[in-house]
């Protein structure tokens, strides 16, 4: 449905940081602007302010069809599950579109998007750091922290601009015309089987990014991966592999290598460790090469990443114990694979994990833990289900009812030369705010012991 932005009128459902987003946006542009949340205006705070300012017409409490009486656009937020605001926006004859999608249409540049269970953040910033070294504009954000909208009233809301964007499997969902020039799948494993009805719908999801491609993009996936590839296919672009033999860019002994030779990268010059880092590299440097950057920038932008807040990052050493936080490890799989990292290790790892479930399985974690593991400390909601799964690993498990309590425990149970890891595999929403909130407070809790020296942030 096209857009007239004089006489259109939009509403935007969810009005947190995105939705606030999205309203700011069509506000700039002169657009009617509706806002619905569940929330009272009061539990709104500063929100409610700002939309009273900007002229918007707030409806809070229960959903109702009046909400989306004379709308001929319902910007959903993607936190807000769709189900119920379609069948809504349907009955209205509204179209329902994200602030993803609905930003996308004001920006004419060349979008790079990342999506994937794990690494997407990581990968979206590296990459990002690869083309801001060029002479071209550059946005960085979406589902990793800066709206898209907000790049609108940006240095890169014009035709050279270079806009890398985080999208999420919420974000896609209402995704129709959103380009990608390079669309980048890193994995899928188990995640908000709370909110999908499958394994095999919230892939779908996923593999939306591909869906708007011409025959003059390129999909980027893992070699080796057939289900993620024949993901790839859903749009019209070239498939291209990161990782493997025959990749566009490949881990070659202790070296990243590009097909052509022209890019050549120590891995020990990476200052992250781990397997997992070293595919994200791939990945990262690969969609790089297909937007033009120079090997120079991409080798220099490795060289000096550092790696992102609450992602194994080293909190401090005590007694010979290291503590990592790694709060953003919110599902299964990426607990998995920092727990992979420790693979060769001489110290074993204490396991702090436990939050919301998300309805997925807990075994990918025995394997890693069978191997590395020295005990496990559970906590929040998911505690129960997550000691019964991980019983198979003959392990020492404790159940803790606070994060002090669960550091406090880790640290009983570490030896000289271990790792704390809090790696939760679960979101944060049972005791934080955020997963950001939770690894403040791991790290809070561990400057708490006794003897504990500020170790070298990472």
């Amino acid at each position: 449905m096209k857009m007239e932005l004089d006489k259109d009128l939009f509403c935007v459902v969810g009005l947190g940081g995105s939705g606030r987003a999205a309203v700011r946006l069509l506000c700039s542009q002169g657009a009617r602007v509706r806002g619905y949340d569940a929330r009272a205006p009061k539990d709104l705070g500063d929100a409610a302010q700002e939309l009273k300012k900007l002229g918007v017409e707030l409806f809070t409490g229960e959903l109702e069809a009046t909400v989306f009486e004379g709308v001929s656009h319902v910007v959903l937020s993607p936190g807000v599950p769709p189900r119920a605001v379609r069948d809504l926006a349907e009955a209205a004859g509204a179209e329902l579109l994200g602030e993803l999608e609905l930003s996308s249409r004001f920006l004419p540049g060349t979008f790079a998007a990342i999506a994937g269970t794990n690494g997407k953040s990581t990968v979206t910033q590296l990459l990002g750091d690869m083309l801001e070294r060029g002479a071209r504009p550059v946005f960085v954000g979406g589902n990793l922290g800066t709206p898209l909208s907000e790049a609108v009233a940006g240095p890169a809301s014009g035709s050279d601009g270079l806009l890398v964007v985080e999208v999420s499997s919420f974000q896609l969902e209402t995704v129709r015309d959103f380009h990608a020039h390079v669309a980048v799948l890193l994995n899928i494993t188990d995640d908000h089987l709370d909110r999908y009805d499958d394994f095999a719908d919230y892939a779908a999801a996923k593999g939306r990014v591909f869906a708007a491609q011409t025959a003059d993009d390129f999909a980027l996936v893992p070699e080796g991966d057939a289900f993620l590839t024949q993901l790839a296919a859903v749009g019209d672009a070239k498939v291209v592999h990161f990782g493997g033999e025959h990749s566009l860019v490949r881990i070659e002994g202790d070296v990243l290598l590009s097909t052509d030779g022209a890019f050549r990268f120590p891995l020990s010059d990476l200052a992250v460790t781990g397997r997992h880092n070293a595919i994200d590299a791939c990945a990262a440097a690969s969609a790089a090469l297909l937007l033009g950057a120079p090997v120079e920038d991409i080798a220099a932008a490795l060289r000096e990443f550092r790696g992102l807040p609450h992602r194994m990052q080293l909190v401090c050493e005590r007694r010979g114990v290291r503590y990592l936080d790694d709060s953003k490890a919110t599902n299964v799989g990426a607990a998995a694979a920092a727990l992979d990292g420790f693979l060769g290790s001489a110290g074993k790892v204490v396991l702090i994990a436990g939050g919301r479930d998300k309805g997925g399985s807990y075994a990918p974690l025995v394997e890693p833990l069978s191997k590395v593991g020295r005990a496990i400390v559970c906590l929040g909601e998911a505690a129960a289900k997550m000691e019964r799964a991980l019983g198979e690993t003959d392990l020492p498990i404790r159940r803790t009812a606070s994060m002090a309590e669960a550091v406090r425990v880790a640290a009983s149970l570490a030896e000289p030369g271990d790792t704390v890891l809090l790696s939760p595999a679960c979101s944060s929403y049972d005791m934080f705010v955020s997963y950001a909130h939770r690894g403040n407070a791991f790290a809070g809790a561990v400057r708490a012991l006794p003897d504990a020296a500020p170790g070298e942030g990472r």
